[in-house]
């Protein structure tokens, strides 16, 4: 194209920003309208722009799209670029924004100003991670991403919000400390930062291994992954409703981007040898968070240990290292970030009119809110991954390819299908069903403001359910061309005469076609 519409795409929320900045002054009911409507605006923009790429986007080609690179630092430079794998992930980001905006409307009162610059800049952040073609270009946005949501924690959240803040800041920046230095070892051994130039050049075995460790630390606590997952329930429940959603939604995804853009293509030797570990860890993660989800009293706890049960079935998906698993961890991916953000947009809802979220609070509230009940049940049914909806669609996939890779880890981690079903349909009966509370009786059905948050988010579940092609097909061709790759470096070690299990490498070279 002739103009730079993915820069744009990233940084028109920070123009955004910058208008708040200069428009708005004072506290009042005008300046926070203002507020509010500079950031709707903004990010309604920013997604129709966006969508300029989905339409341009071409799904039989495996290479980076939209390609914008300008030299910067000397080390570094400005590159960036979009395939099938993050594309999908760039939309998902800029079609929540408005969402978050519309349900933060009258939640949020106070430093309204300050709490939309925060989101506006955290969305050019994460459209910018999923978007650099450049290490120190990535690690930046990466990075950056971690201030606003600090603040949109502790400054907005709940009563032990400080504490939940620095718990979810001190994790995820312990973990990239690691990852910074993997990138300068990368660096000195490539002499680029350019990642299309470090997809191509064959790290030595030895640098795969730690570099991989490295990496590993920085997405395992960002997705999260089992031990290191304890900051995200501290998270979940001290933020705002916002900031649970965009947490949920986008910012557990950038690890298993992560994985997939970095460890997978570019550490292949490392990823085959680490398989059974995070096979391990994935199996551990889906049944125990599963069993600590049926023990929550918090109904954003609960959620919240379902995140890390489902992220189990995507890096499982991810280091199957095949067609069914890759493609289904994206998929799976994207699923996830609707349906989760839409169940903490009901938890937001039922919160906002009673401020509290203990599930023993709730019961009976079909009898007073039977249109919540049902989009509720809608977004139940596929955390659940009932088939016909988008939960069905991804976790299948990833069976699928683990049990081609490795039959005992999908055996066990089908129990995690049958645990979400205990804990996501305790939770319906518990808050829906039954007999309707006394301090329930004049609690009322969602309105329009809310229905129109919700409406979007409901056909999306129902229409990947029933037509998922669409992301599978944008995907495709660069799970493809990664798989290609990882299978001939994986062919170099077996002829080398290093041993590679036969449920590894003949299991992964498959039919590359996710259609049939």
């Amino acid at each position: 194209m002739n103009w730079p519409v993915l820069s744009v795409v990233t940084f028109l929320p920070l123009l955004g920003a910058l208008l708040i900045v200069l428009m708005v002054r004072g506290n009042g009911p005008l300046a926070k309208g203002t507020a509010r409507w500079v950031a709707m605006w903004t990010t309604l923009v920013t997604f129709a722009i966006s969508l300029v790429l989905v339409q341009k986007f071409d799904v039989s080609s495996a290479e980076f799209q939209f390609a914008e690179k300008y030299d910067w630092l000397g080390v570094a430079s400005y590159h960036m670029g979009v395939d099938g794998i993050s594309l999908p992930f760039v939309i998902l980001t800029t079609a929540l924004m408005p969402i978050c905006i519309l349900a933060s409307w009258t939640s949020i009162q106070k430093r309204v100003k300050e709490y939309m610059i925060a989101f506006l800049v955290l969305e050019t952040l994460m459209i910018g991670t999923f978007s650099a073609l450049d290490l120190v270009l990535f690690y930046l946005f990466f990075e950056g991403g971690l201030i606003p949501m600090f603040l949109i924690i502790g400054v907005w959240g709940g009563q032990r919000r400080v504490y939940a803040s620095f718990k979810f800041f001190l994790y995820t920046l312990a973990g990239s400390v690691l990852m910074l230095l993997a990138i300068m070892a990368m660096y000195w051994e490539a002499g680029t930062t350019d990642i299309p130039v470090l997809l191509r050049h064959g790290f030595p075995v030895g640098l795969q291994t730690w570099a991989w460790l490295a990496f590993f630390a920085s997405f395992a606590v960002k997705m999260p992954m089992w031990p290191v997952h304890t900051w995200l329930p501290d998270a979940h429940v001290e933020a705002p409703t916002a900031g649970s959603v965009i947490l949920a939604a986008i910012m557990l995804k950038m690890g298993g981007y992560g994985f997939l853009r970095f460890s997978l293509p570019m550490f292949p030797v490392a990823s085959h040898d680490f398989a059974p570990l995070i096979y391990t860890l994935s199996v551990v993660a889906i049944i125990y968070t599963s069993l600590v989800a049926l023990m929550q009293e918090d109904v954003k706890k609960l959620i919240a240990y379902s995140s890390v049960a489902h992220m189990g079935f995507v890096t499982m998906g991810i280091f199957a290292a095949n067609t069914q698993g890759v493609s289904g961890a994206v998929f799976q991916m994207i699923s996830h970030g609707i349906v989760s953000g839409a169940l903490f947009l009901c938890v937001g809802v039922v919160y906002d009119r009673m401020h509290t979220r203990e599930i023993a609070f709730y019961g009976g509230l079909v009898t007073r809110m039977p249109l919540y009940a049902m989009i509720f049940m809608v977004f139940t049914l596929a955390n659940v991954g009932l088939p016909g909806t988008s939960g069905f669609v991804g976790e299948f996939l990833s069976l699928i390819g683990t049990f081609k890779a490795n039959i005992p880890v999908a055996s066990l981690a089908t129990i995690g299908v049958i645990l979400s079903a205990a804990y996501a349909l305790w939770l319906y009966r518990k808050m829906i069903f039954g007999t309707l509370k006394p301090a329930l009786e004049g609690i009322k059905d969602i309105g329009l403001r809310e229905a129109v948050i919700f409406a979007p988010l409901v056909i999306l579940t129902i229409l990947f359910g029933v037509a998922p092609k669409p992301v599978l097909d944008m995907s495709a061709a660069s799970v493809a061309q990664l798989l290609d790759g990882y299978n001939k470096a994986i062919g170099v070690k077996a002829a080398a005469g290093e041993s590679v299990p036969a449920s590894g490498l003949e299991a992964r070279i498959i039919p590359v076609s996710v259609a049939r």
